[in-house]
């Protein structure tokens, strides 16, 4: 498989959690698959494959590193930097866009009006996030940071 199909898989692979959290949010199959920890596992699989073959397979750039902004640059000069830093994502706004559905059902919101704020979180992580928290406080009336 090349990189460019190992980009496309790993997007294929959220696709139908997104899609179970827009137009199933209540429903048994969405518990069981986006609640549960089946997505973070698989794609924390991918992203510690990938991570490893960075680390002790030589599958990254040189100079590649955490410890300075060129280094963390550099991640991203190689196409599996690129898959590793992409799964994070895609794993962390999928784990994000779960909590907001659970929430978003405990506080009672209109499916409606969380959707724009799911597909936000879909395609610009904390944007999606801001834009439900904003959304929670204007339907519930008061703030509060807890659950």
């Amino acid at each position: 498989m090349d990189w460019a199909d190992a980009y496309l898989l790993i997007n294929a692979l959220v696709v139908p959690g997104w899609a179970l959290l827009i137009f199933l949010p209540r429903s048994k199959l969405t518990a069981g698959v986006v609640h549960s920890m089946l997505y973070p596992a698989m794609m924390g699989a991918i992203y510690v494959a990938a991570l490893g073959a960075g680390i002790f397979l030589g599958q990254s750039a040189d100079g590649a590193g955490f410890s300075s902004i060129d280094g963390v640059a550099a991640i991203f000069d190689h196409p599996n930097g690129i898959i590793i830093g992409w799964t994070h994502y895609l794993v962390f706004d999928l784990f994000v866009g779960a909590w907001i559905g659970r929430d978003a059902i405990r506080s009672k919101l209109p499916h409606l009006a969380v959707i724009p704020c799911l597909l936000g979180t879909f395609m610009f992580g904390p944007v999606g996030l801001l834009g439900y928290l904003l959304l929670r406080f204007s339907l519930r009336k008061k703030f509060s940071l807890q659950e």
